[in-house]
C-alpha cells in the first residue's frame, strides 16, 4: 500500500554527495508495508468507532434526547464549551479517533525499527498540529472568549503573535519579568577566571566552614548555567553551597561567529580542563569533587580521561546527572540521527562546509526540543496566546528553556557522529580528544549517577548504562519527573520520590525491581554522599578567587547574559 507513494527515483551519487547515503534511505522507506489484515481490521473498528460516536451526538440533539455528553478525555478539549455544543464535541472526538487509527497504522507498518519510529513520530506530530483546538474556527472556548470579550482577545492575540514573530520564537511566559542576575541566577559569587570559551564563577560561602575538597559543576553547553540557579529555593548551586562545599561553575560563553570554527577538542582542552586546572590553582587542591549535568557530564567524562591518558586523576569524585556515556539508548533523539543527517550537518556546519565552518542557531536547538513535546511547549501556546489572546505567566523555567545558545558546528558534527552516530566514546581507544585515546573506564573516581524517570532526552535507561561504563565505585539514584524537574526537585518542596538499589546489574530493568522508592527529593541522598566524598572541614575563604585569579566581576558574569 505504501510502496507506490515511496517509491521515488534514486538519488544521483554524481551530482550529491549524500546520494548513496540518501537512496539507501529511500530503499528501506519503499519497502515498507501495512499487512492487508491489520488494515482491514483497523477499517472496521474505525467505522464502528465512527458510527459510535454520531450516535451519541445524534442522541444529543434529538428533542427527546435525554443523553448527557461524556468527558471526552483530553485536557485539549476539557472545557465545558467542548461538551455544551455537540457540533464541537463531535468535532474533537472524531478528531481523537482518527488520531488512534493513523497512530495504530503507523504501530503497523513493517519496515525496520528506526523507520517505524520515523514514521510513528511524523504522524504524531501532524496530529498533534491538527488538533481543532488549534484552530480558531473550531474552538468553542476562543469563539465564546472573543464573544464576550467583543473582540478583543483576537486584538491582543494578533499583538501577542506580532510580538513573537519578532522575537523569532513562540513566547511561553511573560519574559519582561526576568533578568538574569536580578531574579534569576542570583546567588551571590564573582568570576574568577575567563577565556574564550567560558567564564569560571566562585560562589561566597554561607558557612563558617567548608569541607577541604571544592566542587566544581560542568553544566551543559547546549543550555544557559543558570537551570542550576533560578531562584534561591530551587538552586542546586546554592544548596551546594549551603552544605559546605566551596562551590565553582563553568559558565559557558555564547558562541558568535568568533568561535564558530570551535571544535570538541577546543571545549575539553580549553573549557573543562583549564577549569579544572584553574580550580586547582586557587583552591590549592590537586584531586576534589566534579559534577557533570546533560553534555556537560559527557564533557567532564571526557576531560577525565584524557587527563588519565596524561597520567592524572583530578576527580575525588563524579557526579553526573541526566547524562549519557554509551549512547545505544537516546529514545526518542535517536530519529534524528543516521548517516545522512550526520553528513548533511557536517557538510553545513563543519570544518569541510564548502562556506567553511558555521554556527548552529540556539533557536534551532529550541525549538527541535520543544516539538519534542508540541503538544505542552508549542501547540498550548498557540492557543493560549494567540486564539485566546492571553500572554502566559512568569514562569522561571520556561524563561530558561526560552533562553536558546549557540553551538559552534565543527564541535557539534564531531558530537553528534562520534556518539549519537557511531557511539564510539564508551569504547576504549576508539576515539581521539585532545591527542589521547579516550578511555572512560581509566577515570577512578566514586561516581554519583543520576537519570530522571520520565526524561525524553537521556533516558534513564541511557543514563543508568553508565554504571557499565565507569570502573569505579558507583551509586544510581533514579528520580521522579523529566529531564529538568526531577533534577530541580528542592527537599523543601516535599514533591516526587526517588528510587534506590545498592546493586548494579547489567540491565536496568532488573535494577529498577529491585529498587527501594523514597518520598522527597534525591537531593537529600546526593548531599549524604558527597558529605563523605568533602573531607574535614575548615574556616571558609574570606575572599574569593586568589592573588592569581581575582575576582573579574559579580556573579553570574556577563557571559551568561549574551543572546543567542
Amino acid at each position: 500500500m505504501l510502496k507506490p507513494l515511496l517509491n521515488l527515483p534514486a538519488f544521483d551519487p554524481a551530482a550529491n554527495p549524500l546520494g548513496p547515503v540518501l537512496d539507501d534511505f529511500m530503499k528501506s522507506m519503499s519497502g515498507l508495508s501495512l499487512p492487508p489484515a491489520e488494515l482491514a481490521r483497523l477499517q472496521a473498528e474505525y467505522l464502528t468507532n465512527a458510527a459510535e460516536i454520531w450516535n451519541q451526538q445524534l442522541e444529543r440533539v434529538q428533542p427527546e434526547g435525554k443523553a448527557k455528553a461524556a468527558p471526552i478525555g483530553d485536557r485539549r478539549f476539557a472545557g465545558q464549551e467542548w461538551l455544551a455544543n455537540p457540533a464541537s464535541a463531535y468535532t474533537a472526538q472524531m478528531y481523537l479517533l482518527n488520531a488512534r487509527t493513523l497512530l495504530q497504522m503507523a504501530e503497523s507498518v513493517q519496515g525496520d525499527p528506526k523507520t517505524r519510529g520515523r514514521i510513528r513520530f511524523a504522524v504524531q506530530q501532524w496530529m498533534d498540529a491538527a488538533s481543532p483546538s488549534n484552530f480558531l474556527a473550531f474552538n468553542p472556548e476562543a469563539l465564546k472568549k472573543a464573544v464576550d470579550t467583543k473582540g478583543e482577545s483576537i486584538a491582543q492575540g494578533m499583538r501577542l503573535l506580532l510580538e513573537d514573530v519578532q522575537k523569532g520564537h513562540v513566547s511561553q511566559t511573560d519574559e519582561s519579568v526576568f533578568e538574569v542576575g536580578r531574579n534569576v541566577a542570583v546567588t551571590p559569587g564573582s568570576v574568577v577566571f575567563e577565556n574564550a570559551f567560558f567564564q569560571l564563577i566562585e560562589y561566597t560561602p554561607t558557612t563558617a566552614k567548608v569541607h577541604e575538597r571544592p566542587m566544581l559543576f560542568v553544566p551543559p553547553c547546549i543550555n544557559k548555567f543558570y537551570i542550576l540557579d533560578l531562584q534561591p529555593d530551587n538552586s542546586v548551586i546554592r544548596h551546594t553551597v549551603d552544605q559546605g562545599h566551596r562551590t565553582f561553575v563553568v559558565s559557558w560563553r555564547n558562541p558568535d561567529d568568533g568561535l564558530k570554527a570551535a571544535t570538541w577538542d577546543d571545549y575539553i582542552e580549553h573549557g573543562v580542563i583549564e577549569a579544572i586546572r584553574t580550580v586547582q590553582a586557587i583552591s590549592g587542591v590537586q584531586r576534589y569533587n566534579m559534577l557533570g549535568f546533560c553534555i556537560g557530564g559527557t564533557l567532564i567524562a571526557t576531560a577525565l580521561a584524557v587527563l588519565a591518558a596524561r597520567g592524572e586523576q583530578p576527580a575525588h569524585s563524579l557526579t553526573l546527572l541526566t547524562s549519557l556515556l554509551d549512547f545505544a539508548d537516546t529514545g526518542v533523539l535517536d530519529l534524528f540521527v543516521d548517516e545522512a543527517s550526520v553528513q548533511l550537518r557536517e557538510l553545513t556546519l563543519g570544518p569541510k562546509a564548502p562556506t567553511g565552518p558555521a554556527l548552529l542557531k540556539g533557536q534551532e536547538l529550541a525549538t527541535t526540543f520543544s516539538f519534542l513535546r508540541p503538544n505542552d511547549l508549542v501547540w498550548n501556546y498557540v492557543v493560549g496566546n494567540y486564539l485566546k489572546g492571553e500572554a502566559p505567566p512568569p514562569f522561571d523555567l520556561l524563561y530558561w528553556n526560552g533562553d536558546s545558545t549557540n553551538l559552534p558546528g565543527p564541535m557539534y558534527c564531531w558530537y553528534l557522529r562520534n556518539t549519537y552516530l557511531e557511539n564510539k566514546l564508551k569504547v576504549p581507544g576508539a576515539t581521539t580528544v585532545c591527542g589521547e585515546k579516550v578511555d572512560l573506564g581509566s577515570i577512578k573516581a566514586p561516581a554519583y549517577i543520576y537519570g530522571s524517570r520520565e526524561d525524553h532526552i537521556v533516558p534513564w535507561t541511557g543514563a543508568y548504562a553508565s554504571t557499565q561504563v565507569l570502573k569505579g565505585d558507583k551509586r544510581f539514584v533514579l528520580g521522579a519527573s523529566g529531564h529538568i524537574a526531577g533534577v530541580i526537585n528542592p527537599p523543601a518542596k516535599g514533591k516526587r520520590s526517588y528510587w534506590t538499589n545498592a546493586k548494579l546489574p547489567a540491565k536496568a530493568a532488573d535494577w529498577f525491581a529491585g529498587a527501594t522508592e523514597h518520598p522527597g527529593s534525591w537531593w537529600t541522598d546526593w548531599s549524604s554522599w558527597l558529605r563523605g566524598m568533602g573531607g574535614k572541614l575548615q574556616p571558609a575563604p574570606k575572599t574569593l578567587g586568589n592573588r592569581q585569579f581575582k575576582p573579574i566581576e559579580p556573579a553570574p558574569g556577563r557571559y551568561v547574559k549574551a543572546k543567542a
